[in-house]
């Protein structure tokens, strides 16, 4: 392990359109820079970046969108391939960028994502920073309100070190990943990266299923979840803070009437049946009277498929236990699933499907197709 010592000068406050242009014109001369950001999750209905974190060797910024009204200066530096941006569990922070900033992004480096191709035990920032530089972060803010202003100063210091032993960390996880031969894997999956998917992907609560509801109940739910989506969003906050799901989905399974069968409910008990109760029970009334929303199937894949998903997730769990990594290393679920529904005969049929991916296609391709024959 080899100590570093903690930052001896203060990060630079970047809040002004022309301190903005010249961290831009700063960040461009650096072949690799460090970046996080913070956002108000678990503070506010629809989350926004309040947040930016840049290091270089030389120095860490803190950018305050919240003062800017535009961040395009930015948009290049992103956008630059020629500029590597270093990141701890990139997915969350280019998803937050792409979203509120509009940025595109080439040439990434995850150091999240090298530690668990490397097959690291714990992955965290925090974990890997103490194993190799003797460093312990602050976790105190994690789920700090970083929308208000000001800023505490323990709060300006957790965020810069969030970026500033990030340069050190990616040129250690480099080197071992070459080491391993694995760095072109690690490239393909930082690639990948570079292209975010819309967090608003994922259906509501009402819509997924496993609830063990009646059409009617269902539509109760529905009824439940846009109240609680209304009331989030006219108190600013997000909804689980409103009323969780267990607790619309128990009060969708037991359609309480009054007050009384209300406070029955899990999760409904004082201040919530006070400030929510009327409104719930409102809830439940409209879904009743609704016509019950029809229970939506999928289809589900052949005898066949399902044996030929289980054959790869069997060489799958067998080839990440021999390299000492986590499965979906050797082959992302999402590949999995699609090769399992094709099921591909020869090689140039399994090219397309692993397009995105082609060192494992090189490394894997013929093992894939020899788990589907069995």
């Amino acid at each position: 392990m080899k100590a570093l010592p903690l930052p001896d000068r203060p990060p630079i406050w970047v809040d002004s359109p022309a301190a903005l242009r010249d961290l831009a014109a700063e960040l461009h001369r650096h072949a690799r820079i460090g970046v996080d950001t913070e956002a108000n999750s678990l503070h506010a209905y629809r989350e926004q970046v309040c947040l930016l974190q840049f290091s270089t060797p030389d120095d860490d910024y803190l950018v305050d969108p919240l003062a800017l009204s535009d961040l395009a200066p930015l948009a290049p530096v992103f956008a630059d391939p020629g500029v590597e941006k270093i990141f701890h569990a990139a997915e969350y922070d280019i998803l937050g960028l792409a979203r509120d900033f509009g940025f595109t992004f080439a040439n990434l480096f995850d150091t999240m994502v090298s530690a668990r191709i490397l097959g690291y035990e714990k992955v965290g920032l925090g974990a890997l920073l103490e194993q190799h530089f003797g460093i312990r972060l602050e976790k105190r803010f994690q789920k700090a309100n970083w929308g208000q202003r000001p800023l505490s100063p323990d709060m300006l210091d957790y965020a810069r070190l969030d970026t500033h032993f990030l340069l050190p960390l990616r040129d250690l996880l480099s080197r071992q990943l070459e080491a391993k031969n694995l760095l072109p894997l690690a490239q393909e999956d930082f690639a990948r990266l570079t292209h975010p998917i819309a967090a608003n992907g994922r259906p509501p609560l009402w819509q997924r299923g496993g609830h063990h509801l009646t059409p009617q109940q269902t539509t109760v739910l529905e009824a439940l979840w846009r109240y609680r989506e209304a009331e989030a969003e006219r108190r600013n906050v997000p909804p689980f803070k409103v009323l969780d799901d267990r607790t619309l989905v128990a009060l969708a399974q037991r359609l309480p009437r009054n007050s009384g069968e209300l406070r029955q409910v899990p999760g409904m008990r004082g201040a919530r049946v006070r400030q929510h109760g009327q409104g719930v029970l409102a809830a439940i009334r409209r879904g009743l009277q609704a016509e019950p929303r029809p229970r939506e199937r999928r289809p589900r894949p052949s005898d066949e498929a399902l044996a030929r998903l289980e054959s790869l997730r069997r060489w799958r769990q067998n080839t990440a236990k021999s390299l000492g990594v986590p499965s979906d290393v050797v082959l992302p679920k999402p590949h999995l699933q699609a090769i399992a529904e094709a099921n591909p005969r020869t090689l140039d049929e399994l090219r397309p499907l692993m397009a995105d991916i082609p060192w494992r296609f090189e490394h894997f391709g013929r093992a894939i197709l020899d788990a589907l024959r069995a």
